[in-house]
């Protein structure tokens, strides 16, 4: 994910899931599926013709869209307890946009950083997998912004190594591989600590979110970096042994990712998101999760980074 750089309170009271510790945010490559699952949204919404004349032609020939998802991201994205069943908050969210166009969907788990590649080369339909939006993604792909979270440090419980996030010089931190904090963050965190003659943060990187929290669990990382509703998720599936440190920041927006020529349909998912906002849907799927502090109204198209 990426973020502009301001500071931001608190996203996320609390997660009432259980189940693994995870992660997300985009990149290039592709990949063998390890397995599927097919749902249509539990939303009775009707089906609205506006946004079905919308539809790409693959899409409506076919009845189904294919997403491409990283399904190690508790709570947005992540397997259920049949290990084969994609559930969360983007599933729920996505299903529901999808009711309105009269198609059901087919969650494909993928490794995060192979993605948008898939998208690009029609593998994928769409991908969900809390993208945030940036400028290098809107390069390549049409976003359509849904959410917002930030970045949030992640210790062992009582931050036994005294990690400081404005001084983390020399220390271990967990990252998941492609995404925005190990590729942005702490590259320019680690920057700063040699210009300043300290030593650089060591990053331990995994395309794994769960391995990514296991890390700080066994006390291999120091701390960890990942976006906010995961970081709570950990915290809640470790029984406390893991807490937040300090408060998220650079909050930006989570994009649905489409075909770069795919503006249309984009702006045909933004209206069904603005009519599940209107009617109150939008709001319910995300207090389901625990995730309603990261609700937006301005549901866009690219919106700036």
């Amino acid at each position: 994910m990426t973020h502009r750089l301001r500071p931001a309170t608190a996203l996320i009271a609390g997660l009432a899931t259980a189940g693994l510790a995870l992660s997300a945010c985009g990149s290039n490559s592709l990949s063998t599926n390890t397995s599927t699952s097919s749902s249509s949204s539990s939303t009775t919404a009707a089906v609205d013709q506006a946004l079905v004349a919308k539809l790409p032609a693959k899409v409506k020939s076919a009845g189904k869209i294919v997403i491409g998802t990283d399904a190690t991201y508790q709570p947005n994205e992540y397997l259920d307890t049949d290990g084969k069943t994609v559930i969360g908050m983007d599933v729920d969210l996505f299903d529901a946009v999808m009711a309105k166009f009269g198609i059901k969907t087919e969650w494909v788990p993928t490794g995060f950083d192979q993605i948008i590649l898939g998208v690009k080369s029609g593998k994928y339909d769409v991908g969900v997998s809390s993208f945030t939006v940036n400028a290098d993604r809107e390069k390549q792909a049409t976003m359509v912004s849904y959410f917002t979270a930030g970045t949030q440090w992640v210790t062992q419980k009582g931050n036994p190594k005294k990690v400081d996030p404005n001084n983390a010089c020399g220390l271990n931190i967990s990252v998941q591989k492609a995404t925005v904090q190990s590729d942005t963050d702490l590259p320019k965190r680690s920057k700063a600590c040699t210009d300043a003659g300290k030593p650089a943060i060591k990053a331990i990187v995994d395309a794994d979110q769960a391995k990514v929290t296991s890390a700080v669990l066994t006390g291999k990382a120091d701390a960890m970096l990942v976006d906010l509703p995961p970081a709570i998720s950990a915290v809640a599936t470790t029984q406390g042994k893991l807490e937040l440190l300090g408060q998220q920041y650079d909050s930006a927006p989570y994009g649905f990712v489409l075909p770069k020529d795919q503006t249309d349909f984009g702006q045909a998912i933004a209206d069904a998101l603005k009519a599940m906002n209107a009617d109150g849907s939008y709001k319910t799927i995300l207090t389901k999760w625990k995730t309603e502090g990261g609700a937006i109204s301005n549901f866009a198209v690219n919106p700036q980074p």
